[in-house]
């Protein structure tokens, strides 16, 4: 089950990520076509010209629109990683069950399914409640990724500086900046108990630092705002400090 639905969602991903790359750095304009143009970029690109009018730069307007996108997201956000981490606190039990029906025959299989999904039941556990926000974040954020890249190729906008760092421009500091904070996030998220997700705690930053050394500061700079929205509601919701008292607590009495 589980592999399906991450075959769902990487075929969803890539569907989404090449319905824009083929514009990807080509300008665009209120009389720019197609779907993905239309309602996704043009009205992403309307919203941060918009802040950046009243506020005077691109950066402070790319600043704006980063939080008001993840603020109105964090909902379903909130519901993927309570999700996530019911998922992961049920997994001891899950493995119990899987040895318990550890035979590969059809009867012995439907019952350790039929158990499996009482178990999730009774602890309010939901792997599809974990994957439906990822589909519906997926075109917002991919859409202001694109977004930028192509302010940043249409020759009417300036996307100017913030502080020293030149918005059109790679900025080896920022993007430096980006992966540091996507490490913050994965320390303070779930990845840091799980063996298997603990390799994203190198490869994700050092993959931000390398893409941010080379695109436009701009998307640096949403990365940087983005990752730091995320180490709050990562604190806010797994409460890492009380983990590492636990942790404290339980080596003391070990000892």
């Amino acid at each position: 089950m589980k592999k399906r639905l991450w075959i769902v969602l990487t075929l969803v991903a890539a569907t989404l990520l090449l319905s824009g790359c083929t514009e990807f750095n080509e300008p665009i304009s209120s009389e720019s076509k197609g779907f993905w143009n239309e309602f996704i970029v043009w009205p992403l690109v309307s919203v941060i010209q918009y802040f950046a009018e009243l506020l005077g730069t691109y950066g402070l307007g790319i600043i704006v629109v980063t939080i008001i996108i993840r603020t109105a997201i964090l909902p379903l956000t909130v519901k993927q990683i309570k999700s996530s981490k019911k998922m992961q606190e049920l997994q001891p039990k899950l493995k119990e069950l899987q040895q318990k029906y550890s035979s590969k025959d059809a009867a012995t299989q439907q019952q350790y399914q039929k158990e499996m999904m009482a178990l999730m039941q009774s602890s309010g556990a939901n792997p599809l409640m974990g994957c439906l926000p990822i589909l519906i974040q997926m075109p917002i954020l991919i859409g202001f990724y694109h977004a930028i890249s192509r302010m940043n190729a249409t020759p009417t906008i300036d996307l100017g500086t913030f502080l020293i760092f030149p918005l059109a421009e790679p900025s080896v500091v920022l993007a430096i900046v980006a992966g540091l904070f996507q490490f913050v996030v994965l320390m303070t998220g779930p990845a840091i108990d799980n063996p298997q997700m603990k390799m994203m705690m190198y490869i994700m930053p050092v993959m931000i630092m390398g893409f941010g050394m080379f695109l436009p500061a701009a998307l640096s700079l949403y990365w940087v705002i983005g990752n730091i929205f995320s180490v709050s509601q990562n604190l806010v919701i797994y409460k890492p400090w009380n983990k590492n008292k636990q942790e404290a607590t339980t080596g003391g009495a070990k000892k």
